[in-house]
């Protein structure tokens, strides 16, 4: 993967708006290959899942308490945990870190060394 100056191609249709960003942005900075376009993809989509989680919990809470009066975690709470792991290992997996200075390239895939 190297740094591009090419034109952005459009995002996925199915992607929010800021994980379509996110993809715009990558497929702009960088020569991804094939592969690696359907890894962002899915990093993206996880990326929505995550927010979709958070927003229900800010609906709903935290918890909700079952039928014996136990409190128990809203199965968001776990949908927000995985899906923010996967975002991690797909933007490891692509060597992103979205949230650097911008001032240096990201280390070559192994597979492109």
């Amino acid at each position: 993967m190297t740094k591009s100056n090419k034109t952005a191609p459009a995002a996925p249709k199915h992607l929010r708006k800021e994980s379509g960003e996110s993809f715009k942005h990558v497929m702009r900075d960088y020569d991804l290959d094939e592969h690696h376009v359907i890894l962002l993809t899915k990093a993206c989509e996880a990326l929505d899942r995550v927010e979709e989680a958070r927003s229900a919990i800010k609906t709903h809470g935290m918890t909700y308490t079952d039928r014996f009066g136990t409190p128990r975690a809203r199965p968001e709470i776990a949908i927000e945990r995985d899906n923010r792991t996967a975002v991690a290992r797909l933007f490891r997996e692509l060597g992103l870190d979205l949230a650097g200075d911008g001032k240096t390239a990201p280390a070559a895939l192994p597979a492109n060394r």
